[in-house]
């Protein structure tokens, strides 16, 4: 339910519209906007009827004289989204190109080709469609001065608005919460100033998923209820707000409350008569059936949602109810239909760049085929999820850096700023002096030395700027190599401890370490208190390892142990002992204490008997695979690989290629070591 809500609220907030009802031509040019947008909102079957409408639009403008460009402009844009939404990409993006050859209007085009980037699944050009846009609308609508400049109609808060949200979808998808919040707080300050209430409610839902991202539950429940009394009186309005609020629900494990508010936006929807708000709430309502363990009931859910798709297309919803039900399939081991689900879904993520999405898609898909004892399928979609999440990780930690980067560049310039404007100011007194010079010689003599002084002084100044510079470049490299939740080594270090080995092919022990069951810790009790048990897990497997070995957060509830130094009785011993130290004592936390079990892969290379060479990346995946098969074997266990049967690296590959058929043919020896109570 999350993934689709989450993109609704962020989508267009489309209305139920009424036709463009017939006025006088001096009072339709200053209507204009409102008009459109309610023709944008149209959610029927009728797109030829909603055209005509815009058609019908443009002879009034002419009634009485040429319309103007900006008019012209705005109908334009209508027509391309109203395309889209039915569904018509095509069209909506000949709708783009007409606009980009219009003199002026190059911000519209590229808000409209963000809008179609957008339901394409393509973030990356959605983003950089927004931000070129803002470059031109963020001139014309200064904070500053925001209700005159909206008043004066000198700002088109709603393209600003569209180009904000578009943005938002993007840095939320790659964890640039900071960045997010900010382009929202600005966006909600627009639909302010103009007193557009449906907006500032969107903006509002959105500022609440933002705060819970960033564990702030109190700032979250508070921008939830701002936005539910800002909507109060619009029906889908308040829809929409109860969308999020469900999804805010589902996140800290509050079913109750996750259904309620799915009720009650589902009633809302109805009397709004919002066919495309009724479908994202069935979403959920599929999404939450699916989460509790009701697989039938979670299929009839699914049945008004393919019966909108049918006639108002949208790849982001499809996306969605598509992977739910390939989920659904799965636990009612209907496996064909499953496939051929699956298979629907791939042709929809073509393209599809959203990295959080694909990802967890593939996550729930490899935890319904491991809950049906189908470990083959089970452990194909972990590693396509592995290697997602590691994009993912790596594409978050990018963005973290970029604004770190931003930080620093501009304290640096500043400091340039003021450098120079010391220099000038040293200058101007220079030939203020050499004019003097001729009538007042002592004080020629007396200025230069002061003039020396200060030079002096701003050398030694710069140069302190120059150190302070590079320690914070230091800095700025030791934290891109720490993990800031616990304060472990991240990837980034462990591949450069990997870059400095003199030796090509990898030698020492690995231990792939994951958090059981850790998706129930965040959804039974908030994602602060997950973020708790992942720092203490970390603490206990920093004690548990012994001096020199390097323990690195791979990612969300995975920890990778390098041991380079290690025989292969003292690599059985450590992954005991890291198994017991997790277990034996419970994780205090707000709710309690909580049981906490790890699941552990291991192996020691080169890999024996044959002892093949191998690369370091290749190693991991050996120790993935390892702790898959503890993971599909019932967890809170240790599997060890303790010799592969490989006569050359080409059999090696064959057997990683198909890890449980050459464990079943005893090409793979595996040693187990169960955890604290393990059966």
């Amino acid at each position: 339910m999350k993934r689709a809500l989450h993109a609704s609220i962020l989508g267009t907030g489309l209305l139920l519209g009424s036709a463009v009802a017939a006025q006088p031509p001096q009072a339709l040019a200053a209507a204009l906007p409102s008009q459109l947008d309610q023709l944008v909102r149209r959610e029927d079957d009728q797109l030829d009827e909603v055209l005509h409408a815009l058609q019908t639009l443009r002879q009034e403008l002419a009634g009485t004289e040429r319309p103007g460009p900006e008019q012209e402009a705005r109908i334009d844009f209508a027509e391309g989204m109203v395309r889209l939404v039915h569904g018509d990409r095509i069209g909506a993006q000949k709708m783009a190109d007409q606009l980009a050859l219009q003199a002026g209007q190059l911000t519209r085009s590229q808000v409209l080709r963000g809008e179609i980037a957008s339901r394409d699944g393509h973030l990356q050009s959605t983003a950089e469609w927004a931000r070129l846009a803002l470059q031109t609308l963020e001139r014309n609508c200064p904070r500053q001065t925001l209700k005159s400049a909206v008043t004066q109609q000198v700002c088109d808060y709603r393209l600003a608005w569209t180009a904000l949200r578009l943005l938002a979808r993007t840095q939320m998808a790659e964890g640039a919460v900071s960045a997010a919040e900010a382009g929202q707080k600005y966006a909600l300050e627009l639909a302010q100033a103009a007193e557009d209430h449906r907006r500032s409610a969107f903006s509002m839902a959105t500022l609440a998923m933002l705060y819970q991202d960033q564990s702030q539950p109190e700032l979250s429940r508070r921008w939830i209820t701002l936005a539910l009394q800002t909507a109060q009186g619009d029906p889908q309005a308040m829809g929409q707000v109860k969308s999020n609020e469900a999804i805010l629900a589902a996140r800290v494990g509050d079913r109750k409350a996750q259904r309620q508010a799915l009720n009650e936006g589902l009633a809302l929807a109805r009397e709004a008569g919002s066919k495309r708000l009724t479908a994202q709430l069935y979403i959920g309502l599929n999404d939450y059936y699916m989460q509790v363990g009701q697989p039938l009931r979670a299929l009839q859910a699914a049945q008004p949602v393919l019966a909108m798709l049918s006639s108002l297309p949208d790849a982001r919803f499809e996306r969605v109810i598509r992977s739910n039900m390939v989920v659904t399939r799965i636990q009612l081991r209907q496996f064909e239909q499953a496939r051929q689900e699956l298979t629907r879904l791939r042709e929809l993520n073509q393209g599809n760049t959203d990295l959080v999405q694909l990802s967890t898609q593939l996550r729930e898909q490899g935890e319904a085929w491991a809950s049906v004892g189908r470990p083959r399928e089970a452990i194909l979609a972990y590693h396509e999820e592995r290697k997602l999440s590691a994009q993912l990780n790596a594409r978050n930690r990018e963005s973290a850096l970029q604004q770190l980067r931003i930080k620093y560049d501009s304290e640096r310039k500043q400091r340039d700023l003021n450098l120079l404007v010391s220099q000038q100011a040293l200058v101007d007194r220079k030939l203020s002096n050499r004019q003097l010079a001729s009538q007042v010689s002592y004080a020629v003599a007396v200025l230069l030395g002061l003039s020396l002084l200060l030079g002096g002084v701003m050398v030694r100044r710069m140069h302190l700027a120059n150190q302070r510079l590079k320690a914070n470049e230091l800095l700025l490299r030791a934290q891109s190599e720490r993990d800031p939740l616990t304060d472990l080594a991240n990837r980034r270090h462990f591949l450069a401890v990997m870059n400095e080995q003199t030796q090509q092919d990898f030698h020492g022990a690995l231990l792939m370490v994951d958090i059981d069951h850790f998706k129930h810790v965040n959804d039974q009790h908030g994602h602060g208190i997950g973020d708790v048990v992942i720092c203490e897990v970390a603490r206990r497997l920093s004690h548990a390892v012994r001096q020199g070995d390097l323990v690195v957060r791979w990612g969300g509830e995975e920890f990778l142990v390098f041991a380079s130094a290690v025989t292969s009785e003292q690599l059985a011993s450590l992954a005991e002992r890291i198994l017991h130290t997790v277990a034996d004592t419970p994780v205090h936390s707000a709710d309690g204490p909580l049981r906490i079990t790890v699941s552990l892969g291991f192996a020691h290379f080169p890999l024996p008997p044959g002892e093949l060479p191998l690369h370091w990346e290749q190693a991991v995946n050996w120790a993935d695979m390892a702790l898959y098969t503890a993971k599909s074997r019932g967890r809170n266990r240790a599997m060890g690989i303790a010799a592969v049967r490989a006569a050359d690296r080409a059999s090696l590959e064959s057997i990683a290629a198909d890890f449980e058929a050459a464990c079943s043919n005893d090409q793979v020896s595996l040693q187990q070591i169960l955890g604290p109570g393990a059966a």
